[in-house]
């Protein structure tokens, strides 16, 4: 039997994470609101199809989190148990009618329950 192992480049997945500018002034907005510092990303185990994003307001990340700068100065930490599945993952804030919202544009995500909660890889 051979026993294969590999790392994950935390760095690079964290680098290919993205954040629009609408959503990084939004961040600033929500964390000034809240008197926080900063905004935690995860995912957590929920609804139909397995996973939901968990954003978090935050003074500051766990002791593992990958902290990402965004160009308005917020920071970004990423929970690394998270991370592979958000590689490549593009976060934006859009305004369709009156309702305004964060998408994750995900390209890992298989499969998404019908009203949008949950989804799985």
């Amino acid at each position: 039997m051979i026993v294969q192992s590999f790392e994950i480049d935390v760095e690079k997945i964290a680098g290919s994470i993205t954040v629009t500018e609408a959503a990084a002034e939004h961040f600033l907005r929500q964390t000034h609101k809240a008197g926080r510092k900063a905004v935690r990303l995860s995912l957590k185990e929920s609804g139909c199809t397995g996973f939901k994003y968990v954003m978090d307001e935050v003074d500051e990340g766990g002791p593992d989190d990958f902290l990402k700068k965004l160009g308005n100065g917020v920071q970004l930490y990423i929970d690394p148990k998270s991370i592979a599945s958000l590689q490549g993952l593009e976060i934006d804030y859009r305004q369709e009618g009156l309702n305004r919202n964060l998408v994750m544009n995900n390209p890992n995500v298989k499969d998404a329950c019908g009203c949008g909660e949950s989804f799985s890889f």
